[in-house]
């Protein structure tokens, strides 16, 4: 008997006593069935609180041809992922599926692979390994980092992809790989990096992009223009206190028309729907029965055309109810009423800037007046405390618009304690990182030193105050993100080196970095308006020329009104009109 196997006799017993108590898990024995291993690249606890997982999970199982089982990161890297339902290794499945929604992650993903025996270079795979696909934000903004690992990336949302993706499976179980590959490379949403040629200048910016084997020039992203038409909820009721939120979960909102200029999310998922009410209604409904507080999911909560009147609904039908954060100028007391009704103890609004200049910049929409009506309706609520997420290192940002966090955060514990509330308030302050397909992809991350120094002069400032709790997230590793975000298809061997390197963690991914002198490189430059980006070959629906001009708006502190109906300016509703979003 091997070191390891009493290891994965454990973590198989381990996942068992999971299964034991999951509700609604769905195992299909039948051999002939396509079987598709769903892996979210972290810990259970952090999978199950995410509800694009519960969605594919509902949407493969739905499929009469199709096994879908889950697949989490295991307590010990060196052991082999096995499935949460069957405790099958995932050598068994014959396609691999990632949810991939954070940078960090990139390393856990080809972890998973290797302890799984799974060759992590898809050309090191042959027709008898699983195919390896990847979907989630961070495939559809930007896949090339892993485009030496994945055979296939979804673009977009996997409702209106994954369907037309495995109806293909079905009919190509006797071709080859390669043949295989090249049909799905033709199929809306689906990108097969083997099929584009980079090729690259002296400089080591990408001279341009080639498709080969009669793949698209571009892959369109795809996405759900009815949220009605589909399940949003949460599929696998997890055992209480093994998830990140404990929650039942419930889509209500997808997508953001607010326009601010530093967020993937909301020009990558644009354009904003809403479910209706009675669709919304329905799932809390039968969430409830599983004894939970709901968590709805969305966005920006407080934008839902609807949410006074489901504020109302769940009140009479005496429904616990939590939302992750709201946007301080849509919010209204009724809300906020409701989430302390239902045991809410801490409010979280995201100013993101200090200054009224900064936050024009971003085209953030909220002023200092919304943030103080958003806390004064808490505490008119009875809820003490409240939670400010900020960024530091922003384009265009100085001193003054440092200063601005502190004076905000002091003037928010004044007002706390003029209306005698000994609650706390935490800052969370994270440096900003340059994101694709936004107006600040052409923008250098700030210095390393300058992040330091910041953060530093913030925490020093208000550590008198004993309610002010500051929480920043660690530079080095948003340094890492900044250059995963960004990066293109180089920068796979130096991922693959961390993984198969013995005791190798991601800090080293930075370290291996600045050893070929290209920090700077990554991070720090300023990109020409013409340079060609890695992630060239995927079109969200609005072209360079619309997000450069929004970049220039940001320079001249010119706002950019949010999502109307019958808006044309950026192009993401006209693309659905002229087929694009098939």
């Amino acid at each position: 008997m091997t070191d390891k196997k009493p290891t994965l006799i454990k973590e198989a017993a381990r996942l068992k006593e999971i299964a034991d108590c999951e509700h609604g898990a769905i195992i299909k024995r039948n051999a002939a069935l396509m079987r598709v291993a769903l892996c979210y690249p972290n810990n259970y606890r952090v999978g199950m609180s995410n509800l694009g997982l519960h969605i594919v999970y509902r949407l493969l199982n739905e499929r009469s041809d199709t096994a879908c089982e889950r697949f989490f990161l295991p307590t010990k890297s060196s052991v082999a992922p096995l499935s949460v339902e069957t405790q099958k290794p995932l050598s068994g499945f014959d396609i691999i599926a990632f949810a991939l929604s954070f940078e960090m992650d990139y390393f856990n993903l080809l972890a998973m692979l290797k302890a799984g025996g799974i060759p992590i270079r898809k050309n090191a795979r042959n027709e008898n390994n699983p195919l390896v696909m990847v979907g989630g934000p961070c495939a559809t903004f930007n896949p090339e980092p892993l485009a030496e690992f994945a055979d296939v990336f979804v673009i977009g949302e996997a409702e209106v992809i994954l369907p037309r993706f495995m109806d293909l499976s079905a009919k190509s179980k006797d071709c080859t790989r390669q043949d295989f590959l090249r049909r799905a490379a033709a199929l809306p949403g689906i990108y097969a990096p083997q099929f584009y040629v980079h090729s690259y200048n002296a400089d080591g910016t990408i001279k341009k992009i080639e498709p080969t084997d009669g793949a698209p020039p571009k892959v369109f992203r795809q996405w759900v223009k009815n949220l009605d038409d589909y399940a949003g909820d949460t599929a696998v009721i997890a055992p209480d206190g093994t998830t990140e939120f404990n929650m039942f979960l419930t889509e209500a909102t997808r997508g953001c028309g607010r326009h601010c200029r530093f967020c993937m999310a909301g020009y990558c998922f644009r354009k904003p729907r809403a479910r209706s009410l009675k669709n919304l209604l329905a799932m809390i409904k039968e969430g409830s029965k599983q004894k939970k507080r709901i968590g709805l999911m969305g966005a920006a909560l407080s934008d839902y055309p609807y949410i006074d009147t489901l504020c109302e609904e769940l009140a009479a039908l005496n429904i616990s109810m939590s939302v992750a954060s709201f946007r301080a100028d849509s919010v209204t007391q009724k809300l906020v009423d409701t989430l302390a009704l239902s045991g809410l103890k801490t409010i979280t609004v995201a100013p993101e800037a200090g200054s009224k200049k900064m936050r024009a910049r971003l085209n953030k929409g909220i002023e200092e007046e919304h943030v103080f009506r958003a806390v004064n309706f808490g505490l008119k609520a009875g809820i003490k405390n409240f939670r400010f997420y900020f960024m530091i290192g922003l384009p265009f940002e100085d001193e003054e618009d440092i200063a601005g966090i502190i004076d905000l955060a002091e003037r928010t514990l004044a007002l706390m304690k003029e209306k005698r509330a000994d609650g706390i308030l935490t800052l969370s302050i994270n440096p900003f990182v340059p994101k694709p397909f936004t107006p600040f992809q052409w923008m250098p991350m700030a210095e390393e030193k300058y992040l330091k120094k910041s953060l530093l002069f913030i925490k020093d400032r208000l550590k008198k105050h004993r309610n002010i709790k500051i929480i920043a997230e660690s530079v080095r590793e948003a340094m890492t993100q900044g250059i995963l975000a960004r990066g293109g298809r180089e920068l796979s061997a130096t991922i693959a080196k961390i993984v198969e390197g013995e005791n190798r963690t991601p800090t080293d991914f930075l370290r291996e970095i600045k050893k070929t002198g290209k920090t700077a490189f990554y991070l720090t430059r300023e990109r020409d308006k013409d340079e060609v980006f890695p992630w060239e070959t995927l079109d969200m629906g609005f072209s360079r020329e619309y997000i450069y001009g929004e970049l220039k708006r940001a320079e001249s502190l010119t706002a950019t009104l949010k999502c109307f109906e019958g808006c044309t300016r950026c192009g993401v509703c006209k693309s659905v009109v002229d087929g694009r979003n098939l």
